[in-house]
């Protein structure tokens, strides 16, 4: 697949015309263009092609490679100044009219005639000049037969307003449509950039340590192990670790942490972090394409592939809206007169003028664009607090949650277990037994299994492992130096049929055996998160209930609980899980989500609503999820939550707001009270109302952090 940059492309609605168009076109296999971030990702790789498709649908749009220097669209243009002037002259126009010449009508007939007409003949110039791009546009839609889009809707509205002689209504329509669209799409770039500032963040060079000297490369080139410097105010290029005994960095734009870290030597740092200070020495974990950054990335473009239902809805909501109201407009001229007393010309301009009132509210473009620009915002503020969604739908069900399920190890827990008690059989040392329990957890990343090879350093020098394998929620089998050792919780011991006498033994507990002869017992701990309490309440608060769903024994899992206040499941193995999990999603009467981060959260994150995976979890987990906490803080997940319900709010605002207005001027329009001036400005102003409406979902606040 080849990507491209899309650049002028302002309109949700064009994008779609534009993907439309691309995926009828001979020779092109797959098109997605993403409206969010002004891309095109397709099969063809024709540039020339691809740009004379683009052109026959948008023609102001213009294709180029990724890399290629965007040029810049500042709010101050041409194009403003122009529109200001083109104004200033035409209030000039009405001062001259209204204050100049009207006095004439009396006293000079024959000079009041004559400027009149200069005037009407100014008023034409103006109406030309203002609305040359518009007439453009509604030409070359009317050639592709698309007669109902707001071009050709204005141009309708605004020639019927010089037929029944209201010029300065007609300039006016032209000339407030032209600043709106302008302000409009000036919005929405603002919206974009927000939203595409994590997706930016990597730097194209990266200054490599070769040969003891430093050369610049790109990025993308960087291999693992490659040495690399990383200045203080660049950012880390690709996911390393720390060669330097100390550094700060800034990692706010991809964990949402508003605080500067300080990192020690050996430590894991992230792409996308900012080094402070001071220089910084790395070496490369992975090249660019696995690391964080590019993860990021690529959630951020494909986030608004899945559309949530509010904005499917009025997407075709619009496609209906414009042409009923057109055709109402038109059976509000012609048809009253008919019925109407008097002569049938002169019933005719008051009617025709009503029509130009309900035809000025026929463009959807406050709900077109301020709906999509609503949830591109909700998912940019939901990443700058470290929360990457895949898609507005998941925006939209994160809302609507009614209970929200959680494991326990490495969501609720740190994850960080100890070594607290080794209670071998008789005959069998405690170093032995740990001995045995490193080697058969060797090659697993649990974090259990973790926690035994720390407590037992210098394993990987004195085993040798020819088999291993690993049972989901059980424990693991390998065979170590030519000994079978099994090693987990109770129910692998029954698994394999060793014989044993200590099934209830309270907390975690991975049991040992070696050729089916059992050695005894490691007692493990875990301990909460700060922030799991907190945000346990938070939930409550939200009307959202938490409940634990856990592969671990009774005792770990009901102190948990009861530190929680929260309802559990122990002793769950990932079948189990995921069944208990489709019986309380259909239980339930809202939407249900599932928070995890292990390999055997895989299955009930794909059931979810929901699925939220900790970015600290498996690759696995993080693929099935629809939701990544980069920080793996549940204050940043407690944080996204209310970021869902908030633009919730906003975009049923802006729907109530724009369909509220439009059918007021509508109603107010057929009873001939409201005028086409104020038709205007409720149809831009709406727009613009809902625009800085939906940027509103961009506005978060940092939750406060307590120090662990």
């Amino acid at each position: 697949m080849h990507q491209y940059r899309l650049e002028n492309l302002d309109c949700p609605n064009c994008a779609a015309k534009l993907e439309s168009a691309l995926r009828k076109a001979q020779g092109i296999g797959q098109a997605q263009v993403n409206f969010a971030t002004s891309t095109l990702q397709t099969d063809c790789n024709d540039m020339q092609k691809l740009q004379e498709i683009i052109t026959q649908v948008e023609p102001q749009v213009r294709l180029s490679h990724l890399d290629e220097k965007q040029s810049a669209r500042k709010f101050l243009s041409i194009e403003l100044f122009v529109l200001l002037g083109l104004i200033a002259v035409f209030l000039t126009s009405l001062v001259v009219e209204y204050a100049l010449l009207a006095p004439l009508e009396n006293t000079r007939q024959g000079d009041y005639e004559s400027y009149k007409t200069m005037l009407w003949l100014g008023h034409i110039a103006l109406y030309i000049i203002a609305g040359k791009e518009v007439f453009k546009r509604a030409l070359h839609n009317a050639r592709r037969k698309e007669f109902f889009d707001e071009n050709v809707l204005m141009i309708a509205a605004s020639i019927a307003a010089f037929i029944i002689g209201a010029s300065e209504e007609a300039v006016g329509i032209m000339l407030f449509f032209c600043v709106g669209e302008y302000l409009q799409n000036a919005s929405v770039r603002k919206g974009m950039e927000s939203i595409n500032a994590l997706a930016n963040l990597a730097p194209p060079k990266a200054h490599k340590i070769h040969n003891g000297k430093t050369i610049d490369i790109a990025a993308q080139e960087l291999v693992a192990n490659d040495e690399i410097i990383v200045l203080a105010g660049e950012v880390v290029p690709v996911d390393c670790v720390l060669l330097d005994e100390l550094a700060s960095f800034d990692t706010s734009a991809i964990s949402g942490e508003s605080l500067p870290t300080t990192s020690s030597q050996n430590a894991e740092i992230l792409a996308g972090s900012i080094v402070l200070h001071s220089p910084a020495k790395l070496r490369a974990l992975r090249p660019y394409h696995t690391s964080q950054i590019a993860k990021i990335t690529e959630l951020i473009e494909n986030a608004t592939a899945k559309k949530a239902r509010t904005e499917s809805f009025i997407t075709s909501f619009a496609r209906y809206y414009t042409p009923i109201v057109f055709f109402a407009a038109l059976c509000i001229a012609f048809v009253p007169p008919i019925f109407a007393s008097g002569a049938y010309s002169q019933n005719l301009y008051e009617w025709a003028y009503r029509a130009i009132v309900v035809l000025m509210v026929s463009c959807p473009c406050a709900l077109v664009i301020s709906v999509p620009l609503g949830y591109f915002g909700g998912i940019a503020a939901c990443s700058k607090a470290g929360v990457l969604l895949k898609g507005s739908n998941y925006l939209e069900a994160l809302s609507q949650l009614s209970m929200l399920s959680f494991d326990k190890t490495g969501t609720l827990t740190k994850g960080v277990f100890k070594v607290t008690e080794i209670v071998p059989e008789e005959g069998v040392s405690k170093r032995e037994i740990l001995g045995f329990a490193a080697c058969a957890q060797n090659l697993s990343n649990h974090p259990i299994a973790q926690s035994i090879k720390q407590a037992y350093m210098d394993m990987a020098h004195t085993h040798h492992i020819s088999e291993f394998e690993e049972f989901s929620g059980l424990g693991v089998r390998a065979v170590c130096d030519s000994k079978e050792i099994i090693a987990g919780n109770d129910k692998i011991l029954h698994k394999f049929s060793i014989p044993h006498n200590t099934c209830d033994i309270d907390g975690t507990i991975v049991h040992i055996s070696v050729d089916k002869r059992y050695l005894g017992y490691i007692t493990i701990a875990d301990e909460l998160k700060a922030e799991s309490k907190r945000v346990i309440d938070g939930l409550k608060q939200l009307h959202i209930t938490p409940i634990m769903l856990s592969g671990d024994g009774a005792y770990p899992c009901k102190i948990v609980g009861e530190q929680l206040s929260i309802a559990y499941y122990s002793g769950l193995l990932p079948q189990d899980k995921a069944a208990l999990f489709t019986k309380l999603k259909t239980e339930s009467r809202g939407k249900i989500g599932f928070v995890g981060d292990g390999i055997n959260d895989a299955p009930t994150l794909a059931l979810a609503d929901v699925g939220i995976a900790m970015g600290s979890g498996s690759d696995l987990s993080q693929q099935k999820a629809d939701i990544v906490v980069l920080n793996s803080s549940l204050d940043s997940l407690l944080q996204a939550i209310k970021i869902a319900k908030k633009t919730k709010i906003i975009i049923y605002e802006n729907i109530a707001l724009a369909l509220g207005i439009k059918g007021l001027f509508i109603i107010l329009g057929i009873f001939g009270v409201a005028s086409i001036w104020e038709a205007v400005f409720g149809d831009v102003g709406v727009a613009l109302l809902a625009l800085a409406n939906a940027m509103r979902t961009m506005q978060t606040r940092q939750p406060k952090r307590v120090n662990k």
